[in-house]
């Protein structure tokens, strides 16, 4: 197995940095090869500009457009141009990082954002009446599969489906669905860790016994079972549930989930 590792924390000896170097630590003593691109250690610049598009970016400059004229011609800088080299070598892509006002940290936000460029990780495939692109379930990653390793500041029944936070599956929908199954990334359930300012050294054996078995089980686990766009579950080209298809009683993002 192939594994990219995205690791999104400024300091070296945070949790989050000792969870990805265990990762690495695990994953290549069971054989498999593994990339780390360490957000904050590269200095990666996180806000898209004309300038990742280079002399040939229109003004005003159109991101979509130009980030495809750009990825179709090879003319994406060198950074952006080698991470996506990294995704399509991977088979398993694993994300750390803590969750800071009920999102990604903006650096991570701000990979996604050059990275996943127009022809790349959207805007391919047949865009017709019958067909709305290869997206959701297709795509330029399809085949590929991703792991959340997220920690949390507050305790797990502040996120639980009647927690204050939301539901935790709610608050990652976002990036498992929108950002990841969107391209055709299968996504497993994430790894939570709940309470991460309270938690000791004393707890750390515990913490990485758990995560060591997450990860000797990466290809095994059952992915979350979103529903393909083009597969008949919705109708095109409004993209709404077919009637009858929602599970009894749920509503919001889990009507996307089959089952």
């Amino acid at each position: 197995m192939k594994t990219l590792i995205v690791h999104a924390h400024p300091e070296p000896q945070s949790l989050n940095s000792s969870l990805k170097d265990l990762a690495v630590s695990t994953l290549e003593a069971a054989g498999h090869e593994v990339r780390v691109s360490d957000l904050y250690a590269m200095n990666w610049k996180p806000v898209v500009d004309a300038e990742d598009y280079g002399p040939a970016a229109s003004s005003p400059l159109r991101v979509a457009a130009d980030s495809g004229r750009a990825f179709s011609e090879g003319t994406l800088t060198p950074d952006v141009l080698a991470e996506q080299e990294k995704l399509l070598w991977a088979d398993t892509i694993i994300f750390q990082f803590p969750l800071w006002w009920y999102s990604m940290p903006a650096i991570l936000k701000g990979w996604v954002d050059r990275v996943f460029t127009y022809r790349f990780a959207y805007g391919v495939g047949e865009h017709s009446d019958t067909k709305y692109g290869e997206r959701f379930g297709e795509g330029t990653l399809t085949g590929k599969r991703a792991l959340l390793s997220v920690t949390v500041g507050g305790p797990e029944s502040h996120y639980a489906e009647r927690g204050i936070n939301g539901p935790i599956d709610d608050l990652l929908f976002p990036f498992q669905h929108g950002i990841l199954y969107y391209p055709g990334v299968e996504v497993v359930p994430p790894f939570v860790l709940y309470g991460a300012d309270r938690m000791t050294e004393a707890d750390y054996p515990d913490i990485a016994k758990a995560w060591e078995e997450r990860l000797l089980t990466l290809e095994t686990t059952e992915p979350i079972a979103f529903r393909k766009q083009n597969f008949g579950d919705y109708e095109i080209p409004s993209l709404h549930l077919k009637e009858g298809l929602e599970p009894k009683g749920r509503t919001g993002f889990g009507l996307h989930v089959r089952g």
